[in-house]
């Protein structure tokens, strides 16, 4: 059964290529069994890096942030899984029919901690401020917190895994929807560069508000040695 007291760490694979890829992960050995293969990485060598992954024993995120009509991301949903996929990342923003297109491409909910292909809904990107996301959203956002949780209640009706969200809207997605796994990207170690996000928490933090996931990126790839980065992420968590 699952510790549900404890986030599980995910290094996130934001690298160009295959061979980078590669190296990083040889570099990490045992101290990660999680990994997030995003946009970039997926455009050039996606499936053959998901199946490297899986053949050094690792469960892998696919981070694709799906956002089209319903039978389309049915479809990204349904390929994911197919590829062996522990999670797969869809925008909130698409709507119900388009989530529960994903679930049910997924292969259905997933239960928690379980076996399959999780659906995460992203809810508001982690590098949006509140002004910056009432800009792009075109309407005015009396707080970034309450538009997570919005997003989140579509996310729990559509049977989604769990949401993407910042360390900040943790605590109260956990109490209104707390059937749903939160994932939090972009963490830092406590006095880590924030880079390109807004809205930062350190691994410890974001686990002790209620993540189930946490990301950790260049904190550990960029790191002079990624290993002990990585040992200092779990030490973060208590792990």
């Amino acid at each position: 059964m699952a510790d549900l007291t404890r986030a599980r760490p995910i290094v996130a694979l934001d690298l160009p290529d295959f061979a980078t890829a590669e190296r990083l992960v040889t570099a990490l050995g045992p101290t990660c069994d999680f990994y997030k293969v995003g946009l970039e990485l997926y455009a050039v060598d996606g499936p053959r890096v998901v199946d490297w992954l899986h053949a050094q024993g690792k469960d892998v995120f696919i981070d694709l942030k799906a956002h089209d009509i319903p039978n389309t991301v049915k479809g990204v949903a349904r390929s994911a899984a197919r590829l062996g996929a522990r999670l797969l990342t869809v925008h909130a923003a698409g709507g119900s029919r388009m989530l529960e297109a994903a679930v049910d491409g997924a292969g259905g909910a997933s239960s928690q901690g379980g076996a399959g292909c999780g659906i995460l809904a992203v809810t508001v990107l982690t590098s949006f401020s509140a002004d910056e996301y009432a800009s792009a959203a075109g309407k005015a956002v009396p707080s970034v917190s309450d538009e997570v949780l919005r997003l989140a209640a579509l996310a729990e009706g559509a049977g989604c895994h769990g949401i993407v969200c910042s360390g900040e809207e943790v605590a109260r997605v956990r109490a209104g929807c707390p059937r749903l796994w939160p994932l939090v990207p972009g963490t830092r170690l406590a006095g880590g560069a924030t880079h390109d996000q807004a809205r930062v928490v350190t691994p410890g933090e974001a686990q002790a508000r209620g993540a189930r996931y946490v990301v950790v990126g260049r904190a550990v790839t960029a790191a002079p040695d990624p290993a002990v980065a990585m040992r200092a992420v779990l030490a973060d968590l208590g792990t």
